[in-house]
């Protein structure tokens, strides 16, 4: 597929997805929400893919959303029916949330390399990638209060899970743009690393992960550790657990890992996320809800 927003490759087992306007800081449109989906599709129905780095060309990671259109921009009433992807309770979905919700339902990880501005949409896309990291330049931003807005990209579910409720109101509701050092002290980011070292550290947690692991059991554990943030109990996550150590555990991954433990060697694990993905594990967050 051509993109023209974003930019896709695969380097053996990482795939990496490229915010791609440079000159526009990488500015979110519309055709851009649909390129992540697709790469995103792409990514995670090629079982050569193990892991996927997301990064932006230039300066900035993501301005957040392109306003070119002026005080319109986020009036789905003024924009042409063709532009709008289905609804919710009878108005247009978020296209955040969209491109949010795909990225939470990936069988492979997702680490965010924020080689810069990350704000508004550029930052809460960010929130159910499995890592974060950012160059020291980085600045963050929940904006949305300063343009008159909400949050949006589910990031209301996100993001107190990953800093805590009181960080979370605090950044949202100043909307008030702040540095890596912060980002990092916050939980919001992982590691903040220089400019020119970002995606070599990136690339090393994806080659970590691609080189060592057997591609079911981390699909399987992403899925289970996300899905539980919501779980009533901690029975779902035994009986879940249960499911799935089961069947892996008569699996060949498990035999070739164990096997190769002993004799000293690395494992070369046979299965494939397409064909031997274990029954009775709930993909997550599942379908759209209905009303």
């Amino acid at each position: 597929m051509a993109f023209t927003e974003i930019a896709y490759e695969t380097d053996g087992p990482v795939a990496t997805i490229t915010l791609d306007r440079p000159e526009k800081l990488n500015a979110f449109t519309r055709v851009m929400m649909a390129e992540l989906v697709d790469a995103l599709d792409q990514a995670d129905s090629d079982d050569d893919v193990r892991a996927v780095v997301v990064t932006g060309r230039g300066r900035a990671f993501c301005a957040g959303a392109d306003l070119s259109a002026g005080g319109s921009t986020f009036d789905a009433s003024e924009r042409p029916r063709a532009e709008l992807v289905g609804d919710f309770d009878g108005v247009p979905r978020d296209g955040g949330g969209i491109v949010a919700l795909r990225i939470a339902a990936m069988r492979k990880p997702v680490i965010g390399a924020i080689n810069g501005p990350a704000v508004g949409v550029g930052l809460t896309m960010t929130l159910p990638m499995d890592v974060r990291m950012a160059a020291e330049s980085a600045k963050f931003g929940f904006v949305f209060t300063r343009r008159g807005l909400t949050m949006e990209a589910a990031s209301s579910w996100f993001l107190p899970r990953i800093v805590g409720i009181s960080q979370a109101v605090e950044w949202v509701c100043t909307g008030r743009v702040f540095g890596a050092e912060e980002a990092k002290a916050g939980r919001l980011i992982s590691d903040v690393h220089p400019a020119d070292k970002l995606l070599d550290a990136a690339y090393a947690l994806a080659r970590e992960i691609a080189d060592n692991t057997s591609a079911v059991a981390v699909a399987v554990s992403r899925q289970l550790l996300w899905s539980m943030l919501g779980a009533d109990s901690p029975w779902e996550a035994h009986r879940l657990d249960s499911k799935a150590i089961f069947q892996l555990g008569r699996s060949g991954d498990v035999a070739e890992g164990v096997t190769a433990f002993l004799e000293k060697r690395p494992a070369d694990f046979p299965m494939r996320i397409k064909d031997d993905y274990p029954t009775g594990i709930p993909l997550w967050p599942g379908p759209q809800p209905t009303p």
